[in-house]
């Protein structure tokens, strides 16, 4: 019995969704998704990206590959299509991503990879522009023979992955929000970077965030002694 799954087709979220989504900052998706589901659908602030200023928003799809092996890697790259983002988890061994996988990613027209381990060529792939996010770097060659899974869910860096889902990497890091409820906060995401950057309207018309945050009135609420002198050591 093969040990290997391969899922040939994927349930992408809806394009327009994608297309909105990278309008936003991760952070923003972050906070809309509220404080307990926002932290479960983060990878770990090891996932960092090669170049900065980079943002990509696309449907995941997926690949576990064995340890020191990238096939199921190069099976999910190929059956990916035009705004996907390649979703990889191979923290052990060899480099999953380089810079001949990543000239076909540009060529096919994929938004971006993020991998959970290794890459290699970063100055190849700096020059390319190739848009990947890494939690490695390494110059050792993995094996293509190893089974593993495609296209089916995967935990990334700390975070559920199904295939399908809405990634958003940008350099606040990389977030996964279930295709289902990816309208709803891709929607609330947007509605809170037009009160942010009202906000920076204001504070450039002389505006604090001490008073635009609230902070003044918590502050006012608080216990706490003023004392209109500088601190000196017989103060302690």
């Amino acid at each position: 019995m093969a040990r290997s799954k391969v899922y040939l087709r994927v349930d992408r979220v809806a394009a327009e969704v994608c297309a909105a989504a990278r309008t936003v900052s991760v952070s923003d998706l972050h906070e809309s998704m509220g404080a307990v589901a926002g932290r479960q659908t983060m990878l770990a602030p090891a996932m960092r990206p090669l170049i900065p200023r980079l943002r990509i928003a696309g449907p995941a799809v997926t690949a576990l590959c064995a340890p020191g092996d990238n096939l199921m890697m190069h099976r999910a790259l190929y059956l990916a299509q035009q705004g996907d983002v390649l979703v990889v988890r191979a923290p052990e061994g060899g480099a999953q991503w380089g810079d001949i996988a990543a000239r076909y990613a540009i060529y096919k027209g994929l938004q971006g990879v993020v991998v959970e381990g290794f890459i290699r060529d970063t100055d190849e792939l700096a020059e390319l522009r190739s848009p990947v996010w890494y939690t490695a770097i390494g110059p050792s060659s993995p094996r293509k023979s190893g089974h593993g899974l495609v296209n089916a869910p995967i935990v990334c860096a700390g975070a559920r992955v199904e295939p399908g889902d809405l990634v958003v990497a940008g350099g606040d890091g990389v977030i996964v929000i279930p295709k289902a409820m990816a309208p709803d906060v891709v929607a609330r995401a947007r509605e809170r970077m037009e009160r942010e950057e009202g906000q920076r309207a204001l504070i450039d018309a002389g505006e604090h965030p001490w008073h635009l945050h609230g902070g003044a009135d918590h502050y006012a609420r608080m216990d706490v002694e003023e004392i209109d002198a500088p601190w000196r050591p017989s103060d302690t």
